[in-house]
């Protein structure tokens, strides 16, 4: 997966649901879930630590760069950005 084949906010989301949905318990699956919810909470100063990038396998760092770029972009908080988000929620209440 290439950083230029997640080229919208919906592409970036349902790639890291995937991952979620996946295994829902695993460190690539928290660490997307955590960055969602940090980029939905603007006021709490973006308090996701870039460490944790480090956990991401590979693959799936250019999810978590798009979901970064849909912050740069001002697409966090949309209709589906909300909808997916809802759905991470279950699953990793679930998981």
């Amino acid at each position: 997966m290439s950083a230029q084949a997640l080229d919208s906010t919906a592409d970036a989301l349902e790639q890291a649901l995937g991952v979620i949905a996946a295994a829902p318990e695993g460190a690539s699956a928290l660490t997307l879930y955590a960055l969602v919810t940090t980029l939905e909470y603007q006021g709490a100063g973006a308090l996701f630590r870039l460490t944790k990038l480090k956990d991401l396998e590979p693959a799936h760092r250019p999810i978590a760069y798009a979901l970064m770029e849909c912050l740069a972009a001002g697409q966090v908080g949309g209709a589906d950005w909300r909808r997916v988000k809802a759905q991470m929620d279950a699953l990793i209440r679930r998981g």
